[in-house]
């Protein structure tokens, strides 16, 4: 169903469902009408089944309940296949999927990138398309902060699945389906959407500071006893030094002369926030995260999320219910 943009392949997309959707009307209907024969009772029953009793997800009729019009279900619809897509290609990032091949390609505890390049040149494939994150750390963060960031890697992926020439109108299709634009749906919905896709048990987890002033996603499968110790070094303390540049600019902006008053003012406000972020994120930092890396814990992915996930308390971004 792929087309040049996405738009054209949702519509190609769509179609195909409602074609999966009316066959199977049509099919719960004759057999309906076998079994209303076979019996005698065509002055009891009507064979005609509703469509929205037709039980595929891809029957918003069916799939998306609540007092919703036919146009409320068609753009949920849509909006949910983009988080899907999203979905998918997060899990592209981090090398759980592919593009060069199908099926699971890190599923297993502690894959790394030498067994995700290992298994694509099995399938005969000797370069990713898309190739994943290295480390097994995506920064979730309010701006550009990281070039491997969350937002810049999905960018990224967007090219490279429909091509440069229709990007801006492939991107400003999916943040119009999600109604916002995909840094601040990554950054305050995706992990949500992901943890609800999965019935509680995340394979993506979120680590994050108490207000969200930090974040990064990493794959339990691919986690490591050293995977704290990466963020600590790699990631949040480069973060800390980057708001500590950025806390010092709008203090000169703050108390430049030259600059309107109004300036100043919207600067003083910026680094008060930055600096409730930075103290936040130093006392995280000593009181959880180092603490955790110094540890080295190791997973055993046997015993699942709902034992594994506690162990990080403090570290993960909390899930009611786990």
């Amino acid at each position: 169903h792929r087309g040049e943009t996405l738009d054209g392949t949702y519509t190609a997309l769509r179609k195909h469902w409602q074609g999966m959707t009316d066959e199977m009307q049509r099919l719960e209907e004759e057999n309906n009408r076998i079994f209303i024969d076979a019996y005698g009772l065509a002055d009891e029953l009507t064979p005609e089944v509703p469509l929205a009793e037709i039980t595929l997800t891809c029957n918003p009729a069916y799939s998306i309940g609540g007092d919703k019009t036919d146009a409320q279900r068609e753009d949920e619809l849509r909006a949910r296949t983009m988080r899907e897509f999203l979905s998918y290609a997060v899990g592209c990032m981090v090398g759980r999927y592919s593009l060069d091949a199908p099926g699971l390609i890190l599923a297993d505890a502690g894959g790394t990138l030498a067994d995700y390049l290992a298994r694509l040149r099995a399938e005969g494939v000797p370069e990713p398309t898309y190739p994943p994150d290295a480390d097994n750390v995506i920064p979730v963060l309010d701006g550009d902060w990281f070039a491997d960031d969350i937002t810049e890697r999905f960018r990224a992926f967007l090219r490279t699945t429909f091509g440069e020439a229709h990007f801006r109108d492939n991107l400003a299709f999916i943040e119009d389906a999600l109604g916002k634009d995909i840094r601040r749906y990554f950054v305050r919905d995706f992990y949500r959407d992901h943890w609800q896709r999965y019935k509680k048990r995340p394979i993506y987890w979120m680590v994050s500071s108490p207000r969200g002033s930090f974040q990064a996603l990493i794959a339990m499968h691919r986690y490591r006893p050293d995977t704290l110790s990466v963020l600590l070094n790699g990631y949040l303390r480069e973060y800390q030094r980057k708001l500590d540049a950025h806390h010092a600019r709008l203090i000169e902006q703050a108390d430049d002369a030259d600059i309107a008053q109004g300036a100043r003012t919207k600067a003083m406000k910026e680094a008060e926030k930055v600096a409730r972020q930075i103290a936040e994120l130093r006392e995280w930092e000593r009181d959880v995260i180092h603490p955790l890396a110094e540890r080295r814990i190791e997973i055993d992915l046997d015993d699942g999320v709902k034992a594994n996930y506690p162990t990080f308390a403090g570290a993960l971004k909390a899930i009611p219910g786990l």
